[in-house]
Parts: C-alpha cells; structure tokens; sequence
C-alpha cells in the first residue's frame, strides 16, 4: 500500500479518569492501530493530523491528562525500522 503524503506517528496517552481514558482509546480506533497498552501507531496525512489533535484537545482534562505524539517520517519511508519491540510484538 502506497502512503504517499502521510506520516507514521505513535501516539501515547495517560488519562487519568476512567471513563475519559475509555473515550480516549475509541476515538483513536478511529485513527490508527493499537500496538501497547494506551499507544497506538497511526499513518496520517497533515489534515488527519489536525483532526486527531483536535478530537483530543476536546476529550481530556489538560491539567489531568497527557498525550504524547511522535512523528516518525513518511509512512513508506521505513517507519517501521524505527519501531523495535522486545518480546512479544
């Protein structure tokens, strides 16, 4: 699959509340795949980036919660050489 114009990111949250860290994980089905617990890695064009930092912005606490995002570069630009895994994957 071609991913021309998107970017691999992995994006890490800590909800605090419960019923907010369960929003927080359906929204971001909408977006990606989970890879852990609470990280999910998503291939997003610049658009689908804005979107996913405003479906956030709208759902947690700011002086609660924390979400980390980070861009790994081009989807097809060997993303997944930069992820590594030790055990099960």
């Amino acid at each position: 699959m071609h991913l021309s114009g998107r970017n691999c990111f992995v994006v890490s949250y800590d909800i605090m509340d419960p019923r907010r860290l369960q929003r927080v994980h359906k929204s971001m089905k909408g977006f990606g795949e989970p890879i852990h617990y609470s990280v999910f890695r998503c291939n997003l064009t610049p658009k689908g980036r804005v979107e996913l930092i405003a479906a956030l912005t709208g759902l947690i606490k700011h002086d609660q919660d924390r979400i980390m995002i980070i861009d790994l570069g081009p989807a097809d630009g060997g993303a997944d050489d930069r992820i590594e895994f030790i055990g099960v994957r």
